[in-house]
Order: structure tokens, then sequence, then C-alpha cells
């Protein structure tokens, strides 16, 4: 089986405080939201603290064309993919040149040559290292990017596989947008990075086994999250119902998938789940019967970094393996995205 050699994260140079970002929120959305302090609880009730953001907060209150934040993205994602992947690459005790496959996850901008083109000129990466980018997994996409690492691992036994994903969800925001799902969306999105290697198992190396990966489309569900492409950038689509839609099919699609593998959802020792928003988690938690405490990971990078999209569960993934696997443990990956999707991934110590 394909191992996890090791996880790193990195984040921009910003970062803001809840309350801060709050305050800016009340100013810039009540002159068009009554009562704007009652819809400004979502502020407080998402047990988030603190976010990194690409830009100081006052950056946002202005508007910006597509261009403008494109760019940003650019350099930002740059920096810090570039970081993230040093940083893992460090911990495996790899260089830039043993990486055979990059793969790069992005939904937040745009970019041809794409980012992992930059990144491999970035480390010193090997001219023959094969890429591949993947955009519009939205939230989805750690997961996703997981599983495609770990195809080409299992195809190819000998080789090692580079996972980069970055977000930068805070640049999405479109300051003339004062609807009350724009305001939600400011109360929550954050940005970051995350690298993982993946590597064969004819290599020999230490780390979690990624034993299976299952993805699942909803049908009828494609208003429910994404983004809408509007002039001045991506305009956030955000159904209220999300955490229904988890309760509802969480259970069946984990019970699915487990079963498939010979398990059930009690013989899973550790639950890495993305931490989409405290509903979220909640919403986790009544459908799976899962003890709130078998969270802490994910509840932990929510509260200091807010939801990062696809880099996010790898955030929880890289706090899970500071605390160990033993082994013949298992853990559960899972995410929801864009599409409606579900992506779930199994490992074991």
């Amino acid at each position: 089986m394909p191992r996890i050699a090791a996880v790193a994260t990195a984040t921009p140079p910003h970062l803001v405080q809840q309350r801060d970002a709050k305050r800016a929120a009340r100013e810039l959305f009540a002159p068009a939201i009554e009562n704007i302090d009652r819809y400004l609880s979502v502020f407080d009730n998402s047990q988030i603290e603190t976010r990194w953001l690409a830009a100081p907060l006052e950056w946002f209150a202005q508007p910006r064309d597509f261009g403008e934040t494109n760019d940003l993205w650019i350099e930002v994602a740059c920096a810090i993919g570039t970081e993230a992947a040093r940083r893992c690459l460090a911990a495996a005790r790899r260089e830039a040149g043993d990486i055979d496959h990059i793969i790069f996850v992005s939904t937040t901008g745009l970019a041809a040559p794409s980012l992992d083109a930059r990144i491999m000129t970035l480390l010193g990466m090997h001219p023959h290292t094969r890429r591949t980018p993947i955009w519009g997994l939205g939230c989805a996409g750690g997961v996703a990017g997981l599983a495609r690492a770990s195809d080409y691992a299992r195809a190819y036994p000998d080789r090692r596989v580079l996972l980069v994903c970055v977000e930068l969800c805070s640049i999405t925001f479109q300051s003339d947008d004062l609807s009350k799902r724009n305001l939600i969306a400011a109360s929550l999105f954050g940005d970051g990075a995350a690298a993982v290697l993946v590597e064969g198992d004819a290599l020999g190396g230490n780390g979690p086994e990624v034993i299976a990966t299952e993805s699942t489309l909803f049908p009828d569900s494609l208003d429910l999250m994404g983004w809408d492409v509007v002039n001045t950038g991506l305009r956030v689509v955000f159904g209220a119902w999300i955490p229904r839609v988890v309760t509802t099919h969480f259970h069946e699609l984990t019970t699915s998938f487990l079963r498939s593998n010979g398990l059930t959802l009690e013989a899973i020792d550790h639950h890495i789940y993305h931490p989409g928003g405290a509903k979220v988690l909640t919403a986790y938690e009544r459908a799976g019967n899962i003890l709130p405490d078998a969270l802490d990971c994910s509840r932990a990078v929510l509260r200091d970094y807010g939801n990062m999209s696809s880099a996010t569960v790898l955030f929880v993934l890289a706090k899970f393996l500071e605390r160990g696997i033993a082994p013949d443990e298992y853990g559960l990956l899972t995410v929801f995205g864009p599409g409606f999707s579900s992506e779930m991934a199994l490992i074991r110590g």
C-alpha cells in the first residue's frame, strides 16, 4: 500500500483575530443589512478565533478586479505552496529531485502555466517530474488529491508523489456583495497551504498506509456549494442546508465505504474530518454517533485557521500525525465539497 511519508503546512503572513474581522464586517455590511448585530453573531458562533490571510484586513474593504486578486493569488500561493513543500520534504528527509510526480490542487485562482510548474522551478525539481494540476474541487480537493497521489504510488510502487494544496479563500471576497451569504463566508474562510509526500511501498518507508479511497457525487446538487465567476472574480455559492445534507448522508456513505473494506464505523480509531464549519462538525457527530473529543484536531484547526477549503483537512491530518497513529489503528478522512460531493480515505498505522 502507498504510505504517507510526511505532511507539512504553511500560512500567509497576515494573522487576523476574529473580533477584528467582525468589526471590519460591521463597517462594511451595516448600511445594507438591517439589524446587522443580529447577523454578526455568526462570527461569535463560528468557533474560530484566528485566521491567516493573504492581505491585511483593510485590503478587503476596497473593490478589486479579477486580475488584481488573481495576481495576488499567484504571488502568495507560490510562496506558501513552496514553503509547505519544502517543510514536507525536510520532514521526510527527501530532496526535491527525489519526487517523480507533483499534484497541485486549488480552486481560488487561475494560472497558465499552472502553479505546479512554478513550484517545481522554485524547489529545483527534476525537469522530467510529472505534474498534474487539479482545479474546481473546492473543499473536497485535499482528500481527492491524496487519493490521486495514492493511485499513482499504487500503480508505480517505486515512485514518490508530492501533493500540494493551496487555497486563498479570502481574496474571493466581493466587497460589493453585501448579502448575508457573503457575510457568512467572511466569518469563515481563511488561507493556507499543505503538502503531503506519498511513497510507493517498494521504497520501504514509514508512515500510515492509504488503504482505500472513495468519491461520491450527489445528483441535482450543483447549486449547493462553489463559486460563481463574475467580472470581479469568484463569488461564493454557499447553501444554508449543507449541514443537513451531511447529517442525512454521512452515516450511509461511511458505512458503505467501510463495509467494502471489511470494517464498521465503530472500528475507526481516528476521525480526520474537514471542519467546514461548527455546524458541519456537529452534523458529523450526530450522524455518526461520534464523541465530541474525537474531532479535537478538526476543531483545533477550525479555531486557529478557519476554513481553508482543500488545504484544511490536510492541516487536520498534520495535527493528527503529530500525535501519532499506532500500528493497525485505522483513521478515516472525510470531506464534503462542491458538486455536491464527498471524498473519503481510509488509512492504517
